[in-house]
């Protein structure tokens, strides 16, 4: 009952840690993620990180297609980001599905292109964080439902992009786990303001400030999703729940939102992620960031040479200073 996932030849099977090029402290490949099936290619392959697919069912599909980064956002996703979410805004259709390519929704920030940078670092930081946050504020807006589907991680901003939708489906493989304050940063995406409305302010500091994982059954547990499904289930859940409520009563269904995210609410949210952007870039430019950052992707690298010497499967883990019926086929796709 799914669309064939658009994409790369292989994506979605699990990274051997060793190899992975994903440079996010929020890369949980060290995490058991399940084999995707290889999808099947109906379009031709392309280089754009996010792409738009129209369904003529009334889905418009936003779909994070960088797999081979786990999904990352450096200057040049995000952008493409705020580009396609606009085009999304445009003509929403029915309901909007937000998914992703691969064995991860997303890993949160390209730490490479964060780092190297000097002076330019803070600058830098809060472009990648504006772009996002055109995005986020845009499908917040929307007066469609949104529906996202989340497998593998879901991290640093790659949790307030999945938090955004009205409806998170997830797979039991999921993991979500903030990890800005480990690279001396503070959140981006809106997940300062999704958190503490969605979980409480209790459990919200304690996933901001400590950085714990999340199951995908513990993120249902405490409220943060919607529903878990099993992993092999995802795709075709997400798809029929966006269908679903794409053929339902659209006028009722859009002012029902309307209540839900009224001008109050969208007008505090713009606020909070300039806000976010302003930390972030202030925080990315100070020497504590810069170490952080530097330490963790130098961990990684270690690891990645000791594992290809000695054939182990350990991954690079972070370290801080000083602490050890068919589908219709999608009729266009931009």
């Amino acid at each position: 009952m799914v669309p064939p996932r658009h994409g790369r030849t292989g994506i979605g099977a699990r990274r051997d840690p060793r190899n992975c090029t994903t440079s996010s402290v929020s890369c949980l490949c060290d995490a058991r993620q399940p084999r995707e099936k290889t999808p099947v290619n109906h379009q031709p392959v392309d280089t754009e990180p996010v792409r738009v697919v129209r369904h003529p069912d009334g889905v418009v599909e936003l779909r994070l297609d960088d797999p081979g980064r786990g999904n990352a956002l450096d200057l040049r996703t995000a952008e493409a980001l705020r580009d396609m979410t606009a085009q999304v805004a445009a003509d929403p259709g029915g309901a909007v599905l937000l998914r992703a390519t691969g064995a991860n929704f997303c890993v949160g920030g390209d730490l490479r292109s964060f780092t190297g940078l000097g002076a330019k670092t803070g600058p830098y930081v809060h472009a990648v964080a504006t772009a996002a946050h055109a995005a986020v504020r845009a499908l917040h807006e929307l007066p469609v439902p949104v529906v996202a589907a989340v497998r593998g991680a879901a991290a640093g901003g790659g949790i307030g992009l999945a938090l955004v939708a009205d409806l998170v489906l997830a797979a039991r493989s999921a993991r979500f786990r903030l990890a800005y304050t480990a690279i001396g940063l503070s959140p981006d995406c809106g997940a300062s303001w999704f958190l503490p409305r969605l979980v409480g302010p209790r459990l919200a500091a304690d996933l901001i400030l400590t950085n714990r994982v999340l199951t995908g059954d513990d993120a249902e547990r405490h409220g943060l999703i919607s529903r878990t499904v099993g992993d092999d289930e995802l795709d075709e859940a997400a798809y029929r729940t966006a269908a679903e409520l794409a053929a339902g009563a659209g006028e009722a269904l859009r002012a029902s939102k309307s209540l839900l995210c009224d001008d109050d609410t969208r007008g505090d949210l713009r606020r909070h992620l300039a806000e976010e952007a302003r930390l972030i870039a202030r925080l990315a430019d100070g020497p504590e960031a810069q170490a952080r950052m530097a330490s963790f992707l130098t961990s990684r690298s270690r690891a990645a040479v000791a594992g290809g010497a000695t054939g182990a499967s350990r991954p690079g883990r972070l370290t801080v200073p000083g602490k050890p019926g068919p589908e219709p086929e999608p009729k266009s796709v931009s």
